[in-house]
């Protein structure tokens, strides 16, 4: 319109710069709205990834999963949508509305230019024409002077005439050069204020203008992306409110209930023994029942070592035989048997706290970290390493500078003495010396405890393929000789995460909250052995957990 024609040509003459960052603004404005949708797209990507679950084994949280994947794969279509959509056309827009912007920027200071060397030529024959005339001035004054002098001959007034007259052809031609050079330049600046420049500006205003609504239309495509999909979206959320009232709480217990009845028959009530009278004795024991506090010591005697298998630990004996060399009625009661059964139950627990308390490397951390789980050991030691590289290089360096300033201090004495940088050098040598010295040292256990790893694993996939030979029945007395000499040594602390009731052959029981020592790590199989602080053993699930730093 003829309103912002004349806008942008007044602004032009007053502020010629406001114009160039306006439109330059406009351009960093699409390039902030494609970055911005291109964040959008990296989030719904990353949304829909972690909607994404990999199994569950409940029917309705199933169905939720489902749901969800399909709710993910719509946000994924509204991140490739609005990336193919917004950020890639804009981007190619933009590039284009630059290349644009930069040709008629470039149109405009051209002519800007044009006009400056028109007024500096207007300039030049300006003065010079002024020059001219002073001097024909000052050559007609002396000829009028020469022709008044009584004295001077005729050829002298003669000559001066001459030379007045050839001064005032000279500033004849300089008004003339003048005149046309300012003909010139005013029709020049005509052309560049009323018609070059504002064309210039009509094609600015027009590209701007063309920008703003192509951003507004992306705008608006932001949003259309989505509403795209709604629907689709709407329905996967209704389909987990679905699944959700689908479940009936009462129906889960029935099936828990159903799957876990055991049948067994409750206990009965424990019959007092009176050692003063005698020994009471057996009613009916049967071998099927042996007595809980020898079965939970038998998994884990040197000879009967406890392999527990993915799903809960089982029995390490089969139904109906115990091995003893003894009948179970008549082993019960034998006075033998119940001071051991009194030395298991008593004094045993303090036995096996007093292994821990008797381990000096636990009581504070050594240095190549051999109070740690392997895995934990390795992690510690390479840290060390990585931590002693990065200080040996940064010594490194520092030795190359001193070395490189001792060069100039020898080629500049006046810059410095070299033997004052002799002390540095000679410490940070030896500096450089002893971290290299602690890296090989931490290497090397690190090496170690990668091999002890790789020999460990060797060893167990060995032994699954072992056959043990039929043994001869055990002693009870080797049995209670192997509980001292299998002296075994805590590898690890843990906390409990939560409740665990071992009820199982070989499990112990533990409480939320409660420390816990690790005495055989999980081997792969989801179980770890446990020491508690009353004395108890057994296996517990890894996952119940949570190792101690």
């Amino acid at each position: 319109s003829t309103t912002m024609t004349e806008l942008w040509h007044f602004l032009y003459i007053d502020q010629y710069d406001h114009i160039e960052k306006h439109t330059q603004s406009g351009h960093d404005l699409v390039d902030r709205y494609i970055k911005f949708v291109r964040e959008r797209t990296e989030i719904e990507q990353n949304y829909a990834k972690q909607l994404r679950c990999a199994f569950c084994n409940h029917a309705s949280l199933q169905e939720i999963l489902n749901e969800l994947n399909d709710y993910a794969g719509q946000r994924e279509l509204i991140a490739e949508n609005m990336m193919t959509g917004i950020c890639v056309e804009l981007t190619k827009y933009l590039q284009d509305l630059k290349l644009e912007r930069k040709t008629h920027l470039s149109d405009a200071k051209k002519a800007q230019q044009n006009l400056e060397i028109s007024l500096k030529n207007l300039e030049s024959s300006k003065k010079r024409f002024a020059k001219e005339w002073a001097e024909a001035e000052k050559a007609t004054q002396q000829a009028e002077k020469i022709e008044n002098d009584l004295n001077a001959t005729r050829l002298d007034a003669e000559k001066a005439k001459q030379h007045a007259h050839a001064r005032t052809h000279t500033a004849e031609e300089c008004r003339n050069d003048y005149a046309a050079q300012l003909q010139k330049y005013n029709k020049e600046q005509n052309f560049f204020y009323y018609t070059e420049i504002p064309q210039i500006f009509n094609k600015m205003q027009d590209m701007d203008e063309r920008r703003i609504r192509r951003l507004a239309e992306g705008y608006c495509q932001f949003a259309d992306i989505e509403k795209k999909v709604l629907p689709i979206i709407t329905k996967c959320l209704d389909g987990i409110s679905t699944a959700g009232k689908k479940i009936n709480e009462k129906q889960d217990s029935i099936l828990f209930i159903e799957q876990h009845k055991s049948g067994f028959e409750r206990p009965a009530d424990i019959e007092f023994e009176d050692y003063i009278q005698g020994i009471k004795p057996a009613t009916s024991d049967s071998s099927l029942n042996p007595p809980k506090a020898r079965a939970k010591l038998w998994p884990f005697s040197k000879k009967n070592k406890f392999t527990p298998p993915s799903f809960s630990p089982p029995s390490p004996f089969p139904p109906g035989s115990i091995p003893l060399s003894l009948p179970l009625s008549k082993l019960r009661h034998s006075p033998l048997a119940l001071c051991l059964r009194e030395f298991n139950r008593s004094i045993k627990p303090g036995i096996s706290t007093l292994k821990i308390l008797h381990k000096p490397h636990l009581a504070h951390a050594a240095e190549d970290f051999s109070h740690l789980p392997p895995e934990q050991r390795k992690k510690k030691l390479q840290a060390k390493i990585d931590d002693i590289t990065k200080e040996l290089q940064k010594t490194q360096d520092q030795s190359d500078a001193l070395e490189k300033m001792k060069g100039v201090y020898e080629k500049n004495p006046q810059m410095g003495d070299p033997s004052s940088l002799e002390p540095q050098i000679s410490e940070t040598a030896q500096n450089i010396g002893r971290l290299r010295g602690e890296l090989a040292k931490y290497e090397m256990w690190l090496s170690e405890a990668v091999g002890r790893e790789e020999t460990s694993n060797a060893i167990n996939n060995n032994s699954q393929y072992c056959v043990v030979a039929a043994e001869q029945p055990p002693n009870i007395y080797t049995e209670f000789d192997d509980e001292f000499d299998d002296v075994e040594t805590p590898v690890g602390q843990c906390t409990a995460l939560y409740t665990f009731e071992g009820n199982s052959e070989g499990t112990v029981s533990i409480t939320e909250g409660e420390m816990l020592t690790i005495m055989e790590e999980d081997k792969g199989d989801g179980w770890m052995r446990v020491l508690r602080a009353s004395g108890e053993e057994g296996y517990i699930p890894s996952s119940y957990v949570k190792l101690a730093p």
